[in-house]
């Protein structure tokens, strides 16, 4: 069998066609890494990083880590020299009785329903697990048919896990929903019982809180005056021979206060009198109808700001799979961006504060808080008197953190809750026919208030 001979030119052309096959191909990877990784020198790449990291931002003017989830940011290709990122403060908010009134410790808490009132925002507003909330919610339809006046309850667990709820439909007809294994049952209990208006009236001689219960009142019922009046009155400031007097309707089933209801309170500090009169809405007014609420501002800033760290206390670090709570919003600001408070209030904390740095708490009324960390200056002191808009320190970059931003907090009921979705009161007072229902009201109930 004759051999078969390749002429030069065939080899030649054959050399041609795979040098050129292998630089196309050479080219289409090269285009291909340019395309998807540009050369640039602030590009991020993630290296795994220790439990409760935050998401920080960039400065304007200075190249900085972002750290978000356990992922940390490297800069110019090497490792961005950081520490652990964290918003717990060293200083704790000292508490007095009143604190613990509001505080329900044993995760109960009594609610009447107000005007706009619907179920899904009240629970979202104390934090209950948000799949409690909806499967309690989609599976009772009936829920939805709340009534102003009326009232509710429930218990949670430490994990804010709603374990029972209570609908009080009227004064026999209680409707109870509580958790079995992951599902709720409904049940229902009829009660016989019969309101009476009751008048209670006491002395200052030692606290609010302790002559009324001595006169009579229960923590709940203390509770209601004292988020009623929060924005009017400062109670730890109430004085030996201060009066109070109360008028409410109690339902009492056995032996047991099944309901009770705050129709009206009128306390004297000094020369000057307090009155929260309740309204057809639900809501408490003084007696000339003007609101007993305060307005916040939901932003603690001049201008929105992008949001670099969402509130999530329920987030889980992917590393270890353990829940590192991220009790507050993270504002992406540049240092020395103007922080304002978003409400009026008392400072209780302004100092440098461990991993929150220069820290700063108010205190707004009895219910709400407020906290603003890492900042650059505090501009304000413990005790000092704040305004709605006034500037009360400069973002930072102190304590640990990584990067020039302003973490903010919302505490309800001394329970951190998201500021940009939370609930928060309106101030707006009475009008019209409303105004003129409820001032006929104030006639009757003002009368039973006298000392």
């Amino acid at each position: 069998m004759a051999r078969q001979i390749k002429s030069p030119d065939i080899e030649k052309n054959n050399f041609r066609n795979t040098y050129f096959s292998i630089l196309g191909v050479l080219f289409i990877v090269i285009l291909f890494i340019v395309l998807w990784n540009p050369l640039n020198l602030n590009r991020t790449v993630y290296v795994p990083l220790t439990p409760q990291a935050e998401t920080t931002v960039n400065d304007n003017t200075h190249s900085s880590v972002v750290i978000d989830d356990g992922k940390v940011e490297m800069v110019n290709g090497k490792p961005s020299t950081v520490t652990e990122s964290s918003d717990i403060p060293e200083d704790e908010i000292v508490k007095d009785e009143l604190d613990d009134i509001v505080d329900d410790k044993d995760n109960t808490v009594q609610y009447t329903i107000a005007r706009g009132d619907t179920l899904h925002d009240i629970l979202i507003r104390y934090n209950v697990n948000r799949n409690d909330i909806y499967q309690l919610t989609t599976k009772f339809k009936q829920l939805a048919n709340l009534r102003i006046g009326q009232q509710i309850s429930w218990t949670t667990d430490d994990n804010h896990n709603l374990q029972t709820f209570s609908w009080t439909i009227s004064s026999n007809n209680i409707r109870i929903y509580e958790k079995s294994g992951d599902k709720f049952v409904e049940s229902s209990e009829t009660v016989e019982s019969v309101p009476q208006n009751i008048v209670i009236k006491g002395d200052i001689k030692s606290s609010f809180v302790a002559d009324a219960r001595k006169n009579g009142l229960t923590s709940n019922e203390i509770g209601v005056i004292t988020r009623a009046l929060q924005w009017r009155l400062d109670f730890r400031r109430l004085q030996v021979g201060d009066k109070f007097s109360v008028v409410l309707t109690r339902e009492m089933h056995g032996n047991r206060l099944s309901n009770s209801q705050l129709l009206g309170v009128r306390i004297k500090n000094g020369s000057k009198d307090y009155y929260a009169i309740l309204a057809d809405d639900g809501k408490y007014y003084d007696i000339n109808a003007n609101s007993l609420s305060q307005s916040f501002f939901r932003y603690p800033l001049a201008k929105q700001a992008r949001v670099s760290s969402g509130f999530n206390p329920r987030r889980l670090h992917p590393v270890t799979g353990a829940i590192t709570p991220h009790n507050g919003v993270d504002f992406a600001v540049s240092r020395g961006t103007p922080v304002l408070s978003v409400g009026n209030g008392e400072v209780v904390i302004a100092k440098y504060s461990g991993s929150a740095g220069n820290y700063i708490a108010i205190r707004h009324g009895r219910q709400y808080m407020t906290t603003y960390m890492h900042l650059d200056k505090i501009l304000v002191k413990p005790g000092q008197q704040v305004k709605q808009g006034d500037k009360i320190g400069l973002s930072g970059n102190t304590g640990r953190s990584t990067g020039p931003h302003l973490h903010f907090e919302l505490h309800i009921n001394n329970k951190p809750v998201n500021p940009l979705t939370a609930s928060l009161p309106i101030s707006e007072g009475l009008t019209g026919k409303s105004k003129k229902a409820f001032l006929s009201k104030v006639k009757t109930i003002s009368s039973q208030l006298d000392f």
